[in-house]
């Protein structure tokens, strides 16, 4: 039996048990159990790192389940968040009627409320979650078109009338949908023609698809949003004289459809809004300012002071942007949920909600302006020499501002370095000399204490060539709220004030940017419904060139 196994051929003892280990000899049994054991251990190897593999598995499947889990949480709580502002906005909407007419204040609220519904089951149907039939509102239905509008025919046919097995396809039809296009007043319809063309051999029909559009089955063009969205935000002119507009160039539009177009165009423009906001946080100097706005929430019949808080880049960025972020209150948490982790340099006035975060890391920048205007208010009632001297001091600061402001940041740094510098220190210690010769709580002292406890921050320009002198670039963007204001008279609810800033961001931007913002608005609105994610910054108004159609 030794002979038949043979020098070298012993180890298939481990694959044939039948062979006598006792005619084996001592060498060849340790070589046997050093085989075995080598076995074993690569078994041994294969079941760890298959059980380890298993663990992984189960930890990434537990990961998933929770994300998962995590997600339909988020889901509901929005569902249910959503459902309730529904049956919030339903109460107001139709819990109280009168045989009386609506004042304009409760025309524009109910504009209000039907941007909210619009909003709100544009972003259930994003949830994939269907808008029960109890919750839903009643809609206008649809009618034709006036006939004696102007009409344009706009035809869509294939690209080839050529079968795909070689015969040549025969009309058989066409479907015509009609879209409602408008020009400062006049109105002219689009006739969309989508011609049907069939194969006698093969039996198929061939036909150009629809073409995507912002709201789906709707009868406005992208033109006709805009125009809606330009007029309310832009012009600050409201739903209900919207319509009395419409009315006279010869279409009626309710104002329920009216505000059905605002609330989904808004819903639809908000991830442009949000990439806005993250193109602007990455700049290290930014202006921030803040102006209150009346706000009325649904079943209350008082309102109360919410705010915008507004964001820019400096107004020598190569970015120009401006972010309205709308606010029920003025606390400092509004400014710390916006800017979130961003540290960098703030141009803003004195207003305490902006510490928080100079004690985190934002650097404050002062604004002279805001210096200035309170030795302008002493000027202002006469008889006051150091008043009319300080003026002329800052208005030193001022004039070579003006002379720099075209020129590069690192040589307005060195010119602020050699000319501005020596100014604002004779400035200082000519200002604490003054002081010292006051009594305390006097308008005069009062007005010099303003600078001289900011004076860090007000000088703080000086050090870099890409930091403003005052904060009035952003003063300047607030001013379309003020305008609004005396149009709107307050903002209905909190999301109507978020999609009025949203929107209102936009055609800001477009304007700094020397963009018409309703042809800016028609193209966005065309382009978006087929906008790859990725592709969305080249519609941020400072990216943006027009598409052919424009």
């Amino acid at each position: 039996m030794l002979l038949a196994i043979g020098e070298g051929r012993w180890h298939s003892a481990l694959m044939h048990p039948d062979i006598d280990l006792t005619q084996l000899s001592e060498f060849q049994l340790r070589d046997i159990v050093a085989q075995m054991q080598q076995v074993i251990g690569d078994r041994e190897a294969q079941l760890h790192e298959r059980e380890s593999a298993i663990q992984q598995l189960e930890a990434e499947r537990d990961i998933q389940l929770q994300e998962r889990d995590t997600t339909i949480q988020r889901l509901t709580i929005e569902k249910e968040r959503l459902t309730h502002e529904i049956a919030l906005l339903r109460r107001h909407r139709f819990g109280q009627r009168s045989e009386q007419g609506k004042s304009p204040q409760q025309s524009l609220l109910s504009d209000l409320v039907d941007e909210d519904f619009a909003a709100i089951e544009n972003e259930l149907e994003t949830l994939n979650e269907p808008v029960p039939e109890t919750r839903r509102r009643s809609k206008p239905r649809r009618q034709s078109l006036p006939a004696p509008l102007p009409r344009t025919e706009i035809r869509h046919d294939p690209e080839s009338t050529t079968c795909g097995c070689g015969c040549q396809l025969t009309r058989i039809g066409e479907d015509v949908s009609e879209k409602l296009d408008y020009e400062p007043g006049r109105f002219t319809v689009e006739r969309h023609i989508r011609s049907k063309w069939a194969c006698k051999q093969c039996e198929t029909v061939v036909q150009a698809p629809v073409a995507p559009h912002i709201i789906d089955k709707g009868i406005p063009t992208t033109n006709l949003l805009a125009q809606v969205l330009i007029s309310k935000y832009a012009d600050h002119l409201p739903l209900y004289r919207q319509e009395q507009i419409y009315a006279r160039a010869g279409v009626e539009l309710p104002r329920s459809t009216l505000a059905d177009w605002v609330g989904r165009c808004g819903v639809e423009l908000a991830p442009l809004v949000d990439r806005l906001r993250s193109c602007l946080l990455g700049h290290a100097v930014l202006h921030a300012d803040e102006t209150p706005v009346p706000m009325l929430s649904p079943g209350k019949k008082k309102t109360h002071r919410a705010y915008i808080w507004a964001y820019a880049t400096t107004n020598s960025a190569p970015v120009q942007a401006v972010m309205y972020d709308f606010q029920p209150t003025r606390s400092g948490k509004a400014r710390r949920d916006f800017l979130k982790d961003w540290r960098g340099l703030l141009v803003c006035d004195d207003y305490q909600g902006y510490k928080a975060g100079f004690a985190q890391g934002i650097t404050e920048v002062g604004c002279w302006a805001h210096a200035r205007r309170k030795f302008f208010e002493l000027a202002e009632r006469g008889n006051s020499p150091i008043a009319d001297q300080a003026l002329t001091t800052i208005g030193k600061l001022y004039d070579i501002e003006r002379e720099i402001q075209d020129k590069p940041s690192d040589e307005r740094q060195r010119i602020r370095e050699s000319q501005s510098r020596p100014i604002a220190a004779h400035l200082r210690e000519w200002l604490i000399h003054q002081r010292s010769e006051l009594t305390e709580g006097t308008s005069t002292a009062k007005a010099i204490d303003y600078s001289l406890k900011r004076w860090e921050a007000l000088t703080r320009y000086l050090d870099d060539g890409a930091v403003p002198i005052d904060n009035n670039w952003i003063e300047n963007q607030v001013r379309p709220w003020a305008l609004g204001r005396k149009n709107w008279l307050f903002a209905g609810s909190l999301r109507s004030g978020q999609r009025a800033a949203n929107v209102m961001s936009l055609i800001q931007s477009a304007k700094i940017n020397g963009i018409d913002p309703q042809t800016y608005l028609r193209d966005v609105l065309e382009r978006l419904p087929t906008l790859m994610y990725s592709e969305i910054d080249t519609l941020l108004p400072h990216n943006w060139s027009p598409s052919i159609k424009v």
